[in-house]
C-alpha cells in the first residue's frame, strides 16, 4: 500500500512492527499490573505486598513491632516495607519494559525519546 522510499524504507513494515510492539508493550503492562510483589522492613518483621501497578494490597505487621510506646518506629517500619516494595515493582518493571524500550531505539533509528532502555512510568507513581 506504501510505497519504499528512495532508500528502501518500507513504511507499511515499520508500522506492522510498530503495532507488533505496542501489542507486545501492552500485554507486559496487563502482565505487570496483575503481578504482585512484597517488600519487608526490620528484617521481616513488616511485609508491604503491593501490585505491579503501585497498589497496596496487603500489610502484614508481626506483633512483637507493636509497641505503644514506640509507634514512630512502627510507622518507620511500614513506610520502608511499601518503598521496598515499590522498589521491587519498579525493578520489575525496568526487567519487563526494558527489551520493548530497546526496541524502540532500534525501530526509531535509535533516536527514540527516552533513550533506547527507557521504561514508561508506572501508574500511581
Amino acid at each position: 500500500m506504501f510505497p519504499s522510499g528512495p532508500e528502501g524504507f518500507d513504511v507499511q513494515q515499520l508500522l506492522q512492527q510498530a503495532q507488533r510492539m505496542q501489542e507486545q508493550l501492552m500485554s507486559a503492562q496487563q502482565d505487570l499490573a496483575e503481578r504482585e510483589v512484597t517488600g519487608t522492613a526490620g528484617g521481616g518483621l513488616v511485609r508491604a505486598t503491593v501490585t505491579g501497578a503501585g497498589e497496596l494490597v496487603s500489610l502484614d505487621i508481626d506483633p512483637s513491632v507493636v509497641d505503644p510506646a514506640d509507634v514512630e518506629t512502627l510507622s518507620d517500619l511500614v513506610v520502608a516495607a511499601v518503598r521496598d516494595a515499590n522498589a521491587q515493582v519498579q525493578r520489575l518493571a525496568a526487567e519487563q519494559m526494558g527489551p520493548l524500550g530497546q526496541g524502540l531505539g532500534g525501530l526509531l533509528g535509535d533516536s527514540g525519546a527516552g533513550g533506547p532502555s527507557a521504561a514508561p512510568p508506572l501508574p500511581g507513581t
